[in-house]
C-alpha cells in the first residue's frame, strides 16, 4: 500500500464513502476534531487523575490507624468504606474515560490506514491542534 492524493475514500464504515472534494473537506474537517478530541481526553484523564489523587487519602497507614481506632469503639468503618467507594467510582469513571480514549485513538488509526493523504495530514493537523490547545490547560491543575 502506499499514499494517495484523492478525493475518494471509504472511511471506518461503508456508509462513509467520500466521493467529492467537499466530501473529503468535511471528512478532513471531522478527522481532525476527532483526533482534538483524543487530545482533550487525554488532558482530561490526566487531570481526573490528579483530582482523584488529591481528593482520596493515599497513606494506608492512616487508614489502618482509622479502621483500627472505629472497630475498638465498636462502629464499623462508615468513612473508609465511604472512600472505598469514592475510589471505586473514580476509578470506574477513568476506566470510561480510558475506553472512549482507545476507540477515538483506534478510529483515527483506521483512518490513517485508508492510505488517502488528506486524511493522514487531517489526523496529523489535529493532534498537533489538539496538543497546542489542551496542554496549557494541564498548568491550571
Amino acid at each position: 500500500m502506499h499514499f494517495i492524493f484523492s478525493d475518494e475514500a471509504v472511511l471506518l464504515f461503508d456508509f462513509w464513502s467520500v466521493h467529492s472534494p467537499a466530501g473529503m473537506a468535511l471528512s478532513v474537517l471531522v478527522v481532525l476534531l476527532m483526533a482534538v478530541l483524543y487530545e482533550g481526553i487525554k488532558v482530561g484523564k490526566a487531570k481526573l487523575l490528579h483530582h482523584t489523587l488529591m481528593n482520596l487519602p493515599t497513606a494506608t497507614s492512616q487508614q489502618l490507624i482509622l479502621e483500627t481506632d472505629q472497630d475498638s469503639a465498636g462502629a464499623r468503618s462508615s468513612p473508609v468504606s465511604s472512600t472505598n467507594l469514592r475510589w471505586f467510582l473514580c476509578h470506574f469513571g477513568q476506566s470510561l474515560v480510558h475506553v472512549i480514549q482507545v476507540v477515538i485513538g483506534y478510529f483515527m488509526m483506521l483512518a490513517v490506514m485508508s492510505y488517502n493523504i488528506w486524511i493522514f495530514l487531517g489526523v496529523v493537523l489535529g493532534s498537533a491542534v489538539g496538543y497546542y490547545l489542551a496542554y496549557p490547560l494541564l498548568r491550571l491543575v
